[in-house]
């Protein structure tokens, strides 16, 4: 009897439309057996939201010619969380991949990156999980220089696994003329998005809000972050984990006289 191939779930939160997942599924079949479930529509900036006000529609799609696929009217979380205690109830997931992102999610933005929090929920079920994203944010990006670095990722994580709850943030910097250099395990960069809100007028005279602003590094000097491996021209390769619970504080907290 063969060997059975381990079984890839491929999520991601631009949509099953984009071109990032159509060449992540490419990839993945590479190496195991694939599954999709991904949102019909972007839901990027969602964070780890979950759909409990408003039903879940879930529809077959053959997109992917006949690798199976669905399409999700929720969040990716509920993408990760249907497929698991839904499609696949009889099987749980050797990896949950999700991607690849039309732009970064490197340092803050893994809080609010959907595709990550689809990483990051798969972690919570105690699956393998990477999260793949690149730092490209044209119209029409190319993924090609990314494909080496996803297969050795994912097939190093099959082979290995990880630690219960851990996800991996993947990131890419965008293609240039050079080569990617490597790949660099790292740590989450400390900075934060410096926002503006742009107040305008609707053709009704009434206002309305568009969100901007700059990314601000704090770690300009810090060589062991994720933006200082991207802006190096290096795959960034930082583990995460669902425990926000500050240790360092706790001590300090239980001689409090709260």
């Amino acid at each position: 009897m063969s060997e059975q191939k381990p079984l890839i779930l491929v999520t991601n939160d631009d949509g099953i439309t984009s071109h990032g997942i159509r060449t992540l599924v490419e990839l993945m079949k590479q190496l195991g057996s694939v599954i999709v479930v991904a949102p019909n529509s972007p839901q990027s900036g969602m964070g780890h939201a979950i759909t409990i006000a408003n039903p879940i529609r879930l529809y077959p799609s053959d997109i992917f010619g006949d690798t199976p696929a669905y399409e999700c009217s929720g969040t990716p979380a509920d993408c990760v969380k249907l497929a698991k205690h839904h499609i696949l109830k009889d099987r749980s997931p050797d990896l949950v991949v999700s991607g690849i992102n039309h732009g970064s999610n490197s340092s803050i933005s893994i809080l609010y990156s959907g595709t990550m929090s689809a990483a990051i929920e798969a972690a919570i079920e105690g699956i393998p999980a990477i999260g793949f994203s690149l730092g490209d944010f044209t119209r029409q990006p190319d993924f090609s220089h990314t494909h080496e670095h996803i297969l050795a990722i994912a097939r190093t994580v099959l082979d290995r696994g990880l630690q219960r709850g851990t996800a991996l943030n993947v990131n890419f910097p965008a293609r240039t003329a050079e080569a990617l250099k490597g790949i660099r395990i790292c740590r989450q960069a400390n900075a934060k998005w410096q926002e503006v809100f742009d107040e305008r007028r609707d053709p009704h005279g009434r206002r309305y809000f568009w969100l901007a602003g700059d990314f601000v590094n704090f770690d300009t000097h810090a060589e062991d972050t994720d933006e200082y491996a991207l802006a190096q021209n290096y795959t960034s390769v930082v583990p995460c984990h669902y425990d926000l619970t500050s240790y360092s504080m706790l001590d300090e907290l239980r001689n409090w006289k709260l």
